[in-house]
């Protein structure tokens, strides 16, 4: 039966593609083309952490709204989410690691420490082929890193599991070894929300249980 609100995932993760469906849904995906760094670059001087995954989160739903729209339209509601993580340590912002060389040193500088896993979500409701409301938020999680020996890193680093994740780490993976604890919302560390994600779509008039 397909539900009243079709959910579009505006991203190629895999976790947050479980996160979903293992809240009930099944969405459509559609990747956006977005070039994080050309959208980061164009920031103003001083733009937070926040607002910097943030405007990444809205540059990915809106860039996968447009396709839907010309290329892919969806009958009825739907809504497409847009999401992007990265990692505030030390007052740095780290995003995907993508070398093995810079996902073991990122890991070697951040052991033993605390950071947060910041994840911006943008949701853009579509009705009868426009949009027809957007909702964003930012959602903070804290971490404890774990103090994993050198050869641990190394072995880590090899699977190349931590090379295209923010932070260059996992919760619901192999990194999951090497967080000590969080405080706040464990999926939105994963990759998207459920809270908060529920609470812009509310925003929007649409319950969750319209996407089951």
């Amino acid at each position: 039966m397909t539900p009243p609100v079709r959910l579009v995932l505006a991203s190629a993760s895999p976790a947050r593609l479980s996160v979903l469906r293992g809240a009930g849904t099944t969405p459509l995906v559609s990747v956006s083309r977005v070039d994080e760094d050309a959208v980061q670059a164009a920031l103003p001087a001083g733009t937070t952490h926040e607002d910097t995954v943030l405007a990444l989160a809205r540059a990915k739903a809106r860039d996968v709204v447009a396709r839907v729209l010309s290329e892919e339209p969806v009958p009825g509601r739907a809504v497409v989410i847009g999401c992007d993580s990265m990692l505030s340590i030390d007052g740095e912002l780290v995003g995907k690691p993508h070398t093995p060389d810079i996902a073991a040193a990122r890991w070697r500088a951040m052991r033993g420490r605390a950071g947060h896993l910041l994840t911006g979500h943008c949701a853009v409701l579509l009705s009868d082929g426009a949009v027809a409301g957007e909702a964003t938020g930012t959602r903070s999680t804290a971490l404890r890193f774990g103090a994993p020996s050198d050869s641990e890193i190394d072995a880590y680093v090899a699977t190349g599991e931590p090379l295209q994740v923010a932070g260059a780490f996992t919760l619901d993976g192999l990194g999951g070894w090497f967080v000590e604890g969080i405080d706040g919302d464990p999926s939105s560390v994963i990759g998207i929300s459920l809270p908060l994600t529920r609470g812009l779509l509310s925003e929007l008039g649409v319950s969750v249980t319209d996407l089951w």
